[in-house]
């Protein structure tokens, strides 16, 4: 027990990391606030998407997983674009992705149908929570190292694909009784498929290398105001679908890689 009464009486311990300025090792005090806001803000989504599958809103749980990738992929890139990243940052990221894309999916699609298939179902719903916290505790040994690819499909992507389907389904008024067993079983295989992916040394291109502070020709604008104009006609399908094709686009690339060879 320490002599010092100050620090027996602290509740909450200044958090320090040793980052590297100019070539030197430095101790540093706090966290930045701007990307962990982002990143409380995609755990509140997740969270949200589990409270609104609880009680069997599925178009609300799709749209705040939604909100949450979004999030997501903000606070990253706002952290490097104001030089604010930090080791706390990352690792409090990867916890707030286990919950909004491993837990929450892994419930959505459960109480949306995978529990009509019976004890399988659950079954399923663990082996997805349990790739994506594998995925992520992976991706976490290899933080400061990663190129321009991902091994094993990105938890968000996956997460995605099955939350965006079950959304889909449902916009179509097709949830609980209404799922058929057929159904069920092909929502199975298509969770067991995106959890393998996750954990397998398959490449995904990571679009780190899009660099948001150059400038781009002005008719780029009006390629984002398409992207967005195109997924307000039907956001479920065309989000399930533009996750689908990234989704092939890692066993495509690495049956092209070991033909190659």
């Amino acid at each position: 027990m320490s002599d010092d009464p100050q620090e027996s009486l602290d509740l909450f311990d200044e958090h320090e990391e040793i980052v590297s300025e100019d070539g030197k090792e430095v101790k540093r005090k706090g966290i930045f606030l701007l990307p962990n806001l982002l990143t409380t803000a995609a755990l509140f989504a997740g969270f949200f998407s589990i409270v609104s599958a609880i009680n069997s809103n599925f178009i609300y749980a799709g749209m705040a997983i939604f909100a949450a990738q979004m999030l997501d992929g903000l606070d990253g890139r706002v952290a490097r674009l104001t030089n604010s990243q930090s080791l706390f940052g990352a690792q409090y990221d990867s916890l707030s992705d286990v919950i909004s894309f491993g837990l929450a999916p892994a419930l959505i699609v459960f109480l949306w149908g995978l529990n009509s298939v019976g004890q399988a179902g659950w079954i399923i719903s663990f082996f997805y929570v349990a790739a994506a916290a594998l995925r992520l505790a992976r991706f976490n040994t290899f933080i400061g190292s990663e190129d321009s690819f991902f091994k094993g499909l990105p938890s968000p992507i996956a997460g995605a694909m099955v939350v965006y389907f079950v959304w889909a389904m449902s916009s179509y008024g097709i949830q609980g009784e209404e799922v058929g067993r057929a159904l069920a079983i092909s929502t199975a295989i298509l969770t067991a498929t995106v959890s393998l992916l996750m954990v397998v040394n398959i490449p995904y291109y990571s679009f780190k290398e899009l660099d948001m502070k150059k400038r781009v020709p002005f008719f780029s604008m009006l390629f984002v105001i398409f992207i967005f104009a195109f997924i307000s006609i039907d956001p479920p399908i065309v989000l399930a679908s533009c996750a689908f094709v990234y989704i092939l686009s890692g066993p495509a690339m690495w049956a092209y890689k070991a033909l190659r060879k």
